[in-house]
């Protein structure tokens, strides 16, 4: 097996992966000078874990249109100016808090403009993965993508808090803001970035292909909806570990970072056994004992002291990266070229978007019934997800598709070559059957459809002769000549058009396709 270290061996890709380590240092001593400054102003629950909602949000708010412009656009340029967004907000910040202005209301919007420059970089960061490093280490890539951020969970919080208590908030949050430009710099250094795309789709059209990816694909669904399932509970941990620690805990924001080093210390050592972990463990025996593990780390930062809660949220940690790194690259190695991006900025969105939402719950619960009683349902709940993975799992031969995209074989002549805007395209394929073939056929179709449906087709049936049982249709549309075009050119992979041989592989003889626009066309 190679090794798990082996894309840093890519020069860009270990000089990115620095640059996103820099900038996951940063936000992280961020964070620990935001969360603190609100401890000792005296706010309450609710208000400190609006810091993680503020720097979150715009993921939820931003994540499927940052998808969109990353398909459709240079990534590297993306990713460049995005930074430099975040890091004015940044500088801005520094500014008004080292004035001694800043107020609470002041520090959550620009926590909220910095989560903006973060959230439309995101989905470009994800999508150039496959650019860098070969399909056999896009695991081990995105495990490392990880690594940064966990590394950065060891390292940022620890040293922010010690400097928040040596310098104040404003100087980790210039911090901060110079790690935004460190990361502009490495990206602008990376000369041979993929160029903007040939064929580059409107953004209206992008934005309803990559809707209707998602919807026709139940294996992209079944991550998403394991990442909610996790992300809900595991969410109270962040957003109530700083109350825990100025409550029965006792100490100030040094021990927090210290807490939080714990949790990126496990993930770094789960890393490191990631993949002695994967020769045991399934991936879906691997998210479900995971979610049994952070359960323990989350009812011990309610209850328990410093030492026992400090090594339960190492395993905690690790849990963390294991789940995270399953449900991560299996979304990269799911999802086809062409909509990598938006596909991986909804898996953002809800990633981000349900701990923003999820973190203002158990804020608000934490300030209505105490902290430890909420930590303790959180942890119940955890348990019960790690459960419902014997009736919820990923859906067999997730990550495993074929995603090349072979040469279409239409057979397309036509009189007059329709203009691009032309449609919707209605295309009906003939399929005469043997009797004994039929239910299979239909059963087959099935695939068909979704592959149809993922890949352009607004509408798809399957129709059969009233006259003649062994006569089928299929029939679906195509919104214009163009999408269709992009459809059998860029979007159908080879796990598609096997779907679709093997349905016309039932066939008594070749089926027969004909394509149709309005008379008014």
């Amino acid at each position: 097996m190679e090794s798990p270290w082996a894309p840093l061996r890519n020069r860009m890709f270990f000089i990115l992966w620095l640059a996103q380590l820099g900038s996951n240092i940063g936000a992280w001593m961020q964070t620990v000078g935001a969360q603190w400054y609100l401890v000792e102003t005296g706010a309450n629950p609710a208000l400190v874990s609006l810091v993680q909602t503020a720097s979150l949000a715009p993921t939820l708010l931003l994540g499927l249109i940052a998808g969109v412009l990353a398909d459709a656009f240079n990534r590297r340029r993306l990713i460049l100016g995005s930074n430099l967004f975040a890091a004015g907000a940044g500088i801005l910040l520094t500014v008004i808090a080292a004035l001694g202005l800043l107020t609470p209301d002041s520090l959550l919007l620009y926590t909220f403009l910095i989560g903006c420059g973060v959230a439309l970089s995101a989905p470009a960061w994800q999508a150039v993965t496959p650019a860098l490093v070969p399909r056999s280490q896009i695991r081990s890539a995105s495990a490392l993508g990880s690594v940064a951020g966990n590394t950065a969970r060891a390292i940022g919080p620890a040293v922010g808090g010690l400097l928040v208590s040596l310098a104040g908030p404003a100087f980790v949050f210039g911090i901060n803001a110079a790690s935004f430009l460190g990361t502009a710099l490495a990206v602008f250094i990376w000369r041979n970035a993929p160029d903007d795309p040939e064929d580059r789709e409107q953004i209206g059209e992008a934005l309803a292909a990559g809707i209707r990816y998602i919807r026709a694909a139940p294996r992209i669904r079944r991550i998403l909806l394991r990442c909610v399932l996790f992300m809900v509970p595991a969410s109270a941990l962040y957003a109530l570990l700083p109350v825990a620690v100025n409550g029965h805990l006792q100490l100030g924001s040094s021990g927090y970072g210290l807490l939080l080093a714990a949790l990126g210390i496990g993930a770094i050592l789960g890393v490191v056994f990631l993949s002695r972990t994967r020769k045991i463990l399934h991936d879906n025996a691997l998210l479900g004992l995971s979610a049994g593990v952070f359960a323990a780390g989350v009812f011990a930062a309610g209850y328990l002291p410093v030492l026992p809660l400090a090594i339960l949220l190492v395993l905690s940690g690790a849990a963390w990266i294991n789940t995270f790194s399953t449900l991560n690259s299996a979304m990269q190695l799911t999802l086809p070229e062409w909509v990598r991006a938006r596909g991986l900025a909804i898996y953002l969105m809800v990633f981000t978007g349900t701990q923003a939402l999820a973190s203002l719950l158990w804020g608000s619960l934490a300030t209505a019934y105490g902290y430890a009683p909420v930590l303790a349902a959180s942890a119940v709940v955890l348990v019960l997800v790690g459960l419902s993975i014997l009736v919820l799992p990923l859906l067999p031969r997730t990550g495993k598709l074929d995603r090349s995209v072979p040469d279409p074989e239409l057979g397309l002549e036509v009189e007059t070559e329709p203009k691009p805007n032309d449609g919707p395209v209605t295309i009906l394929v003939a399929y005469e059957l043997a009797p004994e073939n039929i239910e299979s056929f239909v059963e087959a179709m099935h695939e068909v459809r979704l592959s149809r449906m993922r890949t352009g087709a607004t509408v798809w049936e399957l129709v059969h002769s009233v006259t003649d049982s062994r006569e089928f249709r299929e029939i679906y549309d195509v919104p214009t000549w163009r999408e269709y075009m992009r459809q059998e050119h860029q979007r159908l992979t080879g796990e598609d058009r096997a779907n679709i041989r093997r349905a016309a592989a039932m066939a008594v003889e070749e089926p027969r396709t004909r394509w149709f626009l309005p008379a008014s066309a």
